[in-house]
């Protein structure tokens, strides 16, 4: 098999080939499902078939107005798109030129699918989520109240038993391997979204008081003044600097370690420097982060828990 569909699909091949619009014809589908199923990956508007090496894959495949073959792994799988005057026998040579690229960013693409599976919270007495790198662990405690905030960090030692701690003493515990918990006044039959509410407060309030301190650590070292911080609550953008000073800053980065998350704060202070990202601003970040490259890495493949 050179590629697109195997020998045991001739009628179904001819058919797709022919008609690249999605006819609905029943056979059609019936072998398309077959094939999905079959396949290693499968992207699920897969219309053609490819094996590479020992690896079958399904994938969408698209003509439209270009001017070469292009190709794209996403969370649904690999998507083919090429000119409405390539040959299919080009595009099957062209998918086993790119053959080691197509299935290293397939597995990539499988792993980090299950990485983000993994960060669902379950809202629920003895949930676990990330705080500045280090798992916490949620238990509900309805005989306290913790203040106005509602919850309180705990750690347990044989030394001293369960602890109420401060934010700025929970970095040195986790790095001692100390069971570290979030205790949040509720009673044990609250619901998830009570829970899930109560603990978003208290994150958002660690997050605000734990951003003014690295801005007032990294603003003097830049030689810039910020004057408002807001918190972001946006899906992909991790931070943002104007020129008056305002800086706004993702409250889930709390979730990453304190590095990466200075990594932000100095990306955003440095944009009141420089408002673009030239060699000039990467340089300035630089300055004050050496490893921006590794922290920069780390903020785009490590997964977050999902709040929404």
């Amino acid at each position: 098999m050179t590629g697109g569909f195997s020998e045991m699909h001739p009628l179904l091949r001819f058919t797709l080939d022919l008609f690249e619009q999605n006819q609905p014809l029943a056979p059609v589908e019936k072998a398309l499902a077959a094939i999905k199923k079959a396949a290693d990956f499968a992207h699920p508007q897969a219309s053609r078939e490819v094996l590479l090496g020992q690896t079958r894959v399904a994938y969408a495949f698209n003509r439209g107005q270009r001017r070469s073959i292009g190709f794209s792994v996403g969370p649904d799988g690999l998507a083919v798109r090429a000119p409405k005057w390539v040959t299919l026998r080009d595009v099957d040579a062209a998918l086993h030129a790119k053959a080691d690229w197509i299935l290293r960013k397939l597995q990539e693409s499988r792993e980090r699918h299950a990485r983000l599976a993994d960060q669902v919270i379950v809202w629920q007495d003895g949930a676990t989520l990330p705080f500045l790198g280090h798992t916490l662990t949620l238990r509900l405690d309805p005989e306290h109240r913790f203040g106005a905030g509602g919850a309180a960090l705990f750690s347990w030692t044989q030394d001293t038993g369960l602890t109420e701690i401060s934010s700025s003493m929970f970095t040195a515990l986790a790095a001692h391997g100390a069971p570290l918990e979030l205790r949040v006044s509720l009673p044990h039959n609250a619901s998830a979204q009570q829970m899930r509410d109560r603990v978003q407060a208290w994150l958002m309030r660690q997050a605000r008081a734990l951003f003014q301190q690295r801005l007032d650590h990294f603003a003097p070292l830049l030689g810039v003044q910020w004057k408002k911080l807001a918190l972001s609550n946006a899906g992909t953008r991790w931070g943002s600097a104007r020129h008056d000073g305002s800086i706004r800053l993702n409250w889930r980065l709390v979730h990453f370690r304190l590095s990466v998350l200075d990594y932000v704060v100095a990306h955003e202070l440095s944009h009141l420097r420089v408002m673009d990202h030239s060699p000039r601003f990467w340089d300035t970040v630089r300055a004050v982060v050496p490893d921006y490259a590794a922290q920069r890495a780390q903020l785009k493949s490590e997964p977050v828990p999902k709040w929404d």
